[in-house]
């Protein structure tokens, strides 16, 4: 009888202590609040995973119509100031002389062509033509020349500095620095435009617009491209080290394509020159042998019609050919 009793208080008692594990199991969670505690977290971190993905999406596109407004407002920028003044042109060429001394230079130019010209026996529409070449057309192809030829050695060293700015700025430097080193330690004309961008920022003009005012004074594709990435990067932030590694290998890939038009029209040139300079050679050859022949050209006046009539037509043949040899990229 006792033995049946302890056997009943045994299976009580483990009955009890499984009825107890189950409901510590079950029930505790829900009475201690670890089980709300625990959905509570979970739907905090996928909310603020959700939060987390469309903050990152509505960044990268507010970050994208920054970067889009921003090259609009540069564009405009670009057309709007695309007619340089007379000022802006002589800037470009590299001189400083200002509009005043440019006109009496020019007068002066056009002045002692033409009395040359009247010295000489020149006709009198050969006179007025000379005054009116050497006084606005001269001075204008020179400002032009000059431009060109500053803009070329612009070009064959701006990659350098470009490279130069991404190495310093790998190496901790800030930007600023980076400008003044290149301003310092660069070739003309190069040296002196970085140096207009360092003056300009310490009047207090932003970076972005000192730098913009760069494409003022050198008008290239490869100064534009500079201007927008340096901008961008001022308005928006980003990794200014990748993006102007990749625009100095742009450049260096378009000073490679530039060469090999060079190379590749050499030939057109050529033949262009030959053609062009062939009726001034004969033209001097008879001269030569038979002046009293080719005289008349420039004794009758219907020689100097001729004559005035050939100038003409060989400059637009010279231009057309020029036109089809110059290619744009």
């Amino acid at each position: 009888m006792p033995s049946d009793i302890l056997v009943q208080i045994a299976v009580i008692a483990f009955a009890m202590a499984c009825i107890g594990g189950l409901a510590w199991v079950f029930l505790m969670p829900r009475l201690d609040g670890s089980a709300n505690a625990a959905k509570r977290v979970e739907r905090i971190s996928t909310r603020s995973a959700a939060a987390v993905a469309g903050g990152r999406e509505r960044d990268g596109v507010k970050r994208k119509r920054q970067v889009e407004e921003t090259i609009k407002d540069i564009e405009q920028r670009s057309r709007k100031k695309k007619k340089r003044d007379l000022k802006m042109v002589i800037r470009g060429a590299g001189l400083s002389w200002s509009v005043k001394k440019f006109w009496v230079i020019s007068v002066i130019i056009g002045v002692v062509a033409t009395a040359g010209s009247y010295i000489a026996g020149a006709p009198f529409a050969v006179t007025v033509a000379c005054l009116f070449i050497f006084t606005l057309g001269f001075p204008r192809w020179l400002l032009k020349f000059l431009t060109a030829r500053r803009e070329r050695a612009f070009l064959n060293e701006f990659a350098n500095s470009v490279d130069v700015i991404v190495r310093g700025v790998k190496a901790g430097l800030p930007l600023g620095d980076c400008l003044r080193m290149v301003a310092q330690e660069s070739v003309d004309p190069v040296r002196s435009e970085f140096r207009h961008i360092i003056e300009t920022q310490a009047l207090g003009v932003p970076l972005g617009d000192a730098v913009a005012r760069m494409y003022d004074r050198m008008p290239l594709a490869e100064v534009s491209f500079f201007v927008i990435v340096i901008t961008i990067q001022q308005k928006t932030g980003g990794n200014l080290s990748d993006t102007l590694s990749n625009l100095s290998k742009v450049l260096r890939d378009r000073k490679k394509m530039k060469g090999k038009i060079v190379a590749m029209s050499q030939e057109a040139k050529s033949s262009a020159a030959i053609i062009g300079s062939l009726p001034l050679i004969v033209m001097g050859l008879i001269s030569l042998t038979t002046p009293s022949y080719i005289s008349l050209l420039w004794t009758e006046q219907l020689g100097q019609l001729m004559l005035m009539g050939c100038a003409f037509w060989m400059f637009c043949g010279v231009m057309i050919m020029r036109k089809m040899i110059n290619f744009d990229f």
